[in-house]
C-alpha cells in the first residue's frame, strides 16, 4: 500500500481528508475510496491475538448492526498480515461464538499506520496504539480518538459519538456532555442584542440555549 499523494506530511487532524489507501482485508482488498459517500469508522489495534484488542472486537462484532444502523461501516487495521488476522478471527469465533464480519486491513509496511499516526514516533516497538477515526461521507475526518495499548475503547461511546456527529449536521445543533438520543440539545445563540437584558428563557440564557431536537427541514417539492 501506498498513502495518496495528497496525504499530508504529518499525522491527519480534525477536518482534514482522511489519507487514501488501497489494501488486502479479510473480506478482499478495500480501499478507502470505497466508503465515499458513507460514514466510516477506522480504528487500529496493537496486534493479533491480544487480550484487549479481543475484547474490543468482540463489543465491533456485537454493535456491528448499530452502526450499520447510522450508515456508518466499520474497518480495523494492524500491522499483522492477513494469515494471522484469519487465524485470530477463526479463534474468536471458536471460542467466543462470534463471528467478526467486518474487515481487518493488513498493513505489514505500516505504510497506512504512518499516514495517520498510528505509530507513535518514541514508541518502543511497531505496536500501534489503539486510534479510531470518525470519517464522514466526503472523506473528511470528523472525530479521532488516541488510547494506549493497555486500554481498551469504549465501543458504546464510539456509537453514541457517531450518532452525535451525524445529529449536528442534520440538525445544525449541538450535543451536550453525556447527550444521548432523545437528550435535549444545544439550540444555536439568538443573535439579539435585546436577549442579553432580558429574562433568561426557559431553556438557558441567549448563550445556552438548550431544548427539543428541531424537526428536520421539508425537503423541497421537485
Amino acid at each position: 500500500m501506498q498513502p495518496s499523494p495528497s496525504s499530508p506530511a504529518g499525522p491527519p487532524l480534525l477536518h482534514d481528508p482522511a489519507p487514501g489507501f488501497h489494501a488486502r482485508t479479510t473480506l478482499g482488498d478495500r480501499a478507502l475510496a470505497d466508503y465515499r459517500g458513507s460514514w466510516l469508522l477506522f480504528f487500529s489495534h496493537p496486534a493479533d491475538f491480544t487480550p484487549v484488542c479481543t475484547s474490543e472486537f468482540i463489543a465491533f462484532s456485537r454493535a456491528a448492526d448499530r452502526f450499520a444502523a447510522l450508515g456508518c461501516a466499520l474497518l480495523a487495521l494492524s500491522v499483522d498480515s492477513l494469515f494471522s488476522h484469519f487465524a485470530w478471527i477463526r479463534s474468536i469465533h471458536r471460542q467466543f461464538g462470534v463471528k467478526v464480519a467486518f474487515p481487518i486491513v493488513e498493513d505489514p509496511s505500516m505504510a497506512i499506520a504512518r499516514a495517520y499516526g498510528m505509530i507513535a514516533p518514541h514508541a518502543p516497538d511497531a505496536s500501534m496504539v489503539r486510534a479510531a477515526f470518525v470519517i464522514d461521507p466526503d472523506g473528511i475526518i470528523r472525530a479521532i480518538s488516541w488510547y494506549p495499548m493497555t486500554t481498551g475503547r469504549n465501543v458504546e461511546e464510539l456509537l453514541r459519538l457517531v450518532e452525535a456527529l451525524q445529529t449536528a449536521d442534520a440538525h445544525d445543533v449541538s450535543t451536550p456532555e453525556g447527550w444521548r438520543p432523545g437528550d435535549d440539545v444545544i439550540l444555536p445563540p439568538e443573535l439579539n442584542a435585546g436577549l442579553a437584558f432580558g429574562e433568561p428563557e426557559a431553556g438557558g440564557d441567549w448563550y445556552f440555549r438548550t431544548g427539543p431536537l428541531p424537526s428536520l427541514p421539508k425537503a423541497p417539492r421537485g
